[in-house]
C-alpha cells in the first residue's frame, strides 16, 4: 500500500472526527480563556459590563470556528495558505487608506459592527503560507540562497506595513515567527548568525539615528527603550505604566490579596488593565501561586502543540503546527516579559486574557487549524 493510500484510508471521516479532536488541548485552552472573564470580571468592579460579557460571546463564536476548522481536512488549508496570505497583505494596504485610527496608531479596518485588525491575522496566514511553502520544496534546497531568499521576502513584506502603521510589537512578532519557523524547516544555521549580527548593527544605527532627519523609529517608540533602561527617570509620564504594573506584581506576595482585592487595578492606578497589564491585575490578586498557574497551562497548550507536531507525519502539518505553537508562545513571553519590566512595552496583549476581539477570535481560529492537521494526520 502507497502512503498515499494509506492517508487516504487512515484518515477519519463522520462523527469519528470530533472523537479525534485533541480534546485535552480544548479544555486547556478553556481553562486560559476562563481565567481572563474571571479578571476581566474582577478589573470591572464585579461586573460583566463592559469586558468580561462581550468576551465571553467572543470565545463562544470562537470556539464554534475552531471545531468548524478542525473538521475540514488540513489538504484544503495547505491549498488556501498562499490565497489567504495574499488576503492578509491586501488589508495590510488596505489599512493605510482606510484604515480606522485609535490610540494614535492606524491598525484597523471597521466592517459594519465589526473592527477587525489585520496584523493579528497575518501572524497566522504568514505561519501557513511559510509551512506551505517548506512542504512544496525539496529538502535539499532548503539552504540554498535563493530559497532561502524567497521565503525572507514572505516575510519582510507584511512586517514592514505593520511597522508604518506603527505596531512595533507586533512586527517583531512576525519577524520572530517567521524566523523561528524557517529554523524548523532546517534552514542552516550560518544565515541566523548572519541575520544576529545585521540585528545588532541595525539597533546601533537605530540609537544613532536618535534626533536626525533619518530616524528610524518614534520618538514614543524611544521613550519606551528610555523607560525600559530606566524607569526611575519619568515615574509620572513613560515610565508609569511599569512602575505601577511592578508595584501590582510585587504586593501580590505568595497567595495574593484576594479576588477583586487588588488595589493597584480596583483603584485604577494600574492603565490598560483589562488588556496589556491583566496580568499584573491577576498577579496582585493571586500572587505568584496564580501567575505560575497560568505560566503552566500556557506551557502545557505549547507541549501538546510540538506533540501534535512531532506525532505528524505530515510535513506541512508538522510545521504549521509547531508554527501555531511558536506564535502563541512569542505571545505570552513578550507580554509577560514587558509587564515584569524585563522588556519595553510594546503593546502586545496576554493570549486568551486579555480583553480583544480579533486577537481572540484569530487565537481560536489558529488553534483549529492545529485540530486539523492532529485530526487528519496519517494513522
Amino acid at each position: 500500500m502507497s502512503y498515499l493510500e494509506y492517508t487516504v484510508k487512515s484518515t477519519p471521516t463522520g462523527l469519528r472526527k470530533i472523537l479525534f479532536l485533541n480534546w485535552p488541548l480544548i479544555l486547556l485552552l478553556t481553562a486560559v480563556a476562563g481565567t481572563g472573564f474571571l479578571m476581566l470580571y474582577s478589573v470591572a468592579g464585579g461586573s460583566y459590563t463592559p469586558w468580561a460579557g462581550p468576551q465571553m460571546k467572543r470565545f463562544a463564536l470562537g470556539l464554534c470556528l475552531m471545531l468548524s476548522i478542525g473538521l475540514v481536512p488540513i489538504w484544503m488549508w495547505r491549498n488556501l495558505a498562499g490565497v489567504a496570505y495574499a488576503v492578509s497583505v491586501i488589508l495590510l494596504i488596505s489599512v493605510e487608506f482606510f484604515g480606522a485610527v485609535g490610540m494614535g496608531a492606524q491598525r484597523w479596518i471597521e466592517l459594519g459592527p465589526l473592527r477587525l485588525q489585520p496584523s493579528e491575522m497575518t501572524k497566522i496566514t504568514l505561519v501557513m503560507f511559510l509551512a506551505a511553502y517548506y512542504d512544496w520544496l525539496p529538502a535539499k534546497k532548503t539552504s540554498r540562497p535563493l530559497w532561502v531568499l524567497l521565503p525572507v521576502l514572505i516575510i519582510i513584506a507584511p512586517t514592514l506595513l505593520v511597522i508604518k502603521q506603527p505596531d512595533l510589537g507586533t512586527a517583531i512578532l512576525l519577524l520572530a515567527a517567521g524566523g523561528g519557523l524557517m529554523f524548523l524547516a532546517g534552514v542552516h544555521w550560518a544565515y541566523f548568525a548572519a541575520v544576529l549580527a545585521a540585528g545588532v548593527g541595525l539597533v546601533a544605527a537605530v540609537f544613532q539615528s536618535r534626533g536626525t532627519d533619518w530616524q528610524m523609529i518614534k520618538d514614543y517608540q524611544f521613550l519606551r527603550i528610555d523607560t525600559f533602561l530606566d524607569p526611575s527617570t519619568d515615574p509620572l509620564g513613560t515610565g508609569y505604566h511599569i512602575a505601577q504594573s511592578k508595584i501590582a506584581l510585587g504586593s501580590g506576595g505568595w497567595m495574593g490579596r484576594g479576588f477583586m482585592q487588588g488595589t493597584q487595578s480596583r483603584l485604577n492606578f494600574l492603565p490598560e488593565k483589562q488588556t496589556d497589564f491583566i496580568f499584573t491585575t491577576l498577579a496582585e490578586e493571586f500572587g505568584f501561586v496564580g501567575g505560575i498557574s497560568l505560566l503552566t497551562l500556557y506551557g502545557l497548550i505549547v507541549t501538546f502543540c510540538i506533540a501534535s507536531a512531532v506525532m505528524n507525519k505530515d510535513r506541512f502539518s508538522s510545521l504549521l503546527t509547531l508554527g501555531i505553537g511558536l506564535n502563541f508562545f512569542l505571545f505570552f513571553a513578550v507580554n509577560m516579559s514587558m509587564v515584569m519590566g524585563l522588556a519595553p512595552v510594546v503593546g502586545v496583549p496576554l493570549p486568551m486574557v486579555s480583553y480583544g476581539g480579533s486577537a481572540m477570535l484569530v487565537l481560536l481560529l489558529a488553534f483549529g487549524l492545529v485540530q486539523s492537521a492532529h485530526v487528519h494526520r496519517p494513522r
